[in-house]
């Protein structure tokens, strides 16, 4: 009976959480969209339907994310294979140079894509700036690092032997490459491009920045629904459109990944890899122009040009504006200051997500006899996921809805930062469950057994097995915590107070505004985010592989 209230404890906590600043925050926002003036009211739903704008957004919405899905397995498999299959020396140090694109903030990246295509950019003779083209550019800028990850570590694992015979009996590669190791890698593949399609589908920042009201997506419009229009209610009737979308995608994502696990524990030992040969070059060539042109040149542009000043030539004035800002500065305080401040709170969301987190990653890792508990967990886990999928937007607005002394609290939350960590802790959590899940799921219940019947308690074999696995995958969960909510843009958007911005949101301030060197200083401030958030996960990965653990 303690360890049915022990569990029972594990998953009320995060349950709580997530009904009090999600779910209530969410449905009070789309409740909207079906009243006027205190009563039901569902004509808003066919006059946001029947408008020929909103189906243009949902099909910007589709389209960019069917082709940025599309870019980001091309590009992804060969980064999997190059750095799953090859042996070579610094590949640990490639992982986790192409993991950091994933979690830069959209805003720096979205500023990067400016700076290079942009007035001014290198490639600002294509004509591109606003495209198409540029902004599933961005958005594979992100997503090749979860195909990568996902396939790869997958691949890794997939016995070789059958290859070998293939080729032994005279098989040409491309031949064992598309008869034997693609369709065993499908599972993998297909997880990797339901995730890609709902990062993409729900992209806030990039849009935002790349492609304005032209290129709108749906999430993208919420924001300018709410905020420029104050048209609630069609907000809240798209938001429905985005939800039907994300709940689709990640039932199809759950059940692959399902798929996925089942066929990575029957698999022994990681493959060892081979040696690049001559064989090699193309994917070698796809690769490279991935690493050095996709994610490399928007970022080397965005660090040069940092240094330049409005009049040209060489100059260090846009990273002293951000400690002594000019007096036409948009911004109250120093970007510095900012900094700090955005630190600060994202050390606290990510210790609310990593406790949250590993509390669900040990409700999930059960496995129950009883059909009912099974699917329990199966709805638990879905609940869990939602937050990466809707919109930060309507996230951040329906907070901002429903903190008006909530439960009977005495003070209005929304007047405080409060808000602020816990909406980033609401973007991180899933990252959290999906990194050190697998690694929980992957104990073999004998161990438990076998301790059980030695005479160790509950508590022990939980303190001795399961959270001693956790370790192996609590560095990479950490700072893919830490850096998401650094990073956070679209709900703290809505959430800042003036004077007390983070650093993601000065930087959008500061890309914006007229003002005399608000661009310089905005792109050395995006330089400074940058550097931020990579060297966590760089610090953070070096972690995972010093400890052991699994892949992500």
């Amino acid at each position: 009976m303690r360890g049915r209230f022990a569990w029972g404890i594990a998953a009320a906590l995060p349950l709580v959480f997530l009904a009090l600043f999600f779910v209530w925050p969410v449905v009070a926002l789309l409740a909207t969209g079906f009243t006027a003036d205190g009563a039901f009211d569902a004509s808003g739903v066919p006059a946001v339907f029947s408008d020929p704008r909103t189906w243009q957004v949902i099909g910007h919405t589709l389209t960019q994310a069917g082709l940025a899905t599309v870019l980001s397995l091309a590009l992804g498999l060969p980064a999997a294979f190059v750095l799953y299959r090859l042996t070579f020396a610094g590949r640990t140090v490639l992982r986790g140079l192409l993991t950091v694109p994933f979690v830069l903030p959209t805003v720096v990246v979205g500023v990067a894509f400016t700076a290079l295509f942009g007035t001014g950019g290198p490639l600002a003779w294509t004509g591109l700036e606003r495209s198409l083209p540029v902004i599933v550019a961005a958005l594979a800028f992100f997503n090749v690092t979860v195909v990568m990850r996902t396939v790869g570590g997958f691949w890794s694992q997939l016995d070789s032997r059958t290859e070998q015979a293939a080729r032994m009996l005279g098989a040409s590669p491309t031949r064992v490459f598309c008869t034997i190791t693609l369709p065993a890698l499908g599972p993998a593949i297909a997880s990797a491009a339901a995730l890609v399609f709902l990062f993409c589908a729900t992209s806030f920042g990039i849009v935002l920045v790349l492609g304005g009201r032209r290129f709108a997506n749906i999430e993208t419009e919420i924001y300018q629904l709410t905020v420029q229009f104050l048209d609630l209610r069609s907000a809240a009737v798209l938001s429905l459109a985005q939800l039907a979308i994300v709940i689709l995608t990640l039932i199809v994502s759950s059940q692959l990944r399902r798929t996925r696990e089942r066929a990575v524990a029957m698999r022994s030992e990681q493959h060892e890899g081979v040696r690049p040969g001559m064989r090699h070059l193309p994917v070698l060539a796809v690769f490279a122009a991935t690493a050095l042109l996709l994610h490399g040149l928007p970022i080397l542009t965005l660090l040069a040009r940092s240094f330049q000043a409005s009049g040209g030539g060489f100059s260090v004035q846009n990273y002293v504006n951000l400690v002594v800002p000019p007096p036409e500065s948009p911004i109250i305080g120093s970007v510095l200051q900012a900094a700090g401040r955005s630190i600060g709170i994202a050390l606290i969301a990510t210790a609310i997500a990593v406790v949250l987190g590993t509390l669900v990653a040990l409700v999930l890792s059960r496995r129950p006899r009883s059909a009912g508990l099974r699917r329990s967990i199966g709805a638990f886990d879905a609940l869990v996921m939602l937050p990466l999928g809707v919109s930060a937007v309507t996230v951040g607005f329906g907070l901002l809805l429903t903190m008006h002394q909530p439960l009977g609290v005495g003070f209005d939350l929304r007047t405080s930062v409060v808000l602020i960590p816990i909406a980033q802790a609401l973007v991180a959590l899933p990252l959290v469950v999906r990194t050190i899940l697998p690694v929980l799921r992957g104990i073999d219940p004998r161990q438990r057994d076998a301790a059980a019947m030695l005479g160790a308690s509950p508590w022990r074999v939980l303190t001795t097995i399961d959270l001693a696995m956790l370790g192996r995958s609590a560095g990479l969960a950490l700072g893919f915590a830490l850096a998401a909510s650094l990073g956070e843009f679209g709900a703290t958007a809505f959430l800042v107070r003036p004077g007390a911005q983070t650093l993601p949101v000065v930087v959008a301030e500061l890309i914006g505004h007229q003002a005399m060197g608000s661009y310089g200083t905005a792109l050395a401030a995006a330089v400074v985010l940058a550097a931020l958030t990579a060297g966590i996960m760089m610090v953070a990965e070096r972690w995972r592989t010093n400890s052991g653990g699994g892949e992500w």
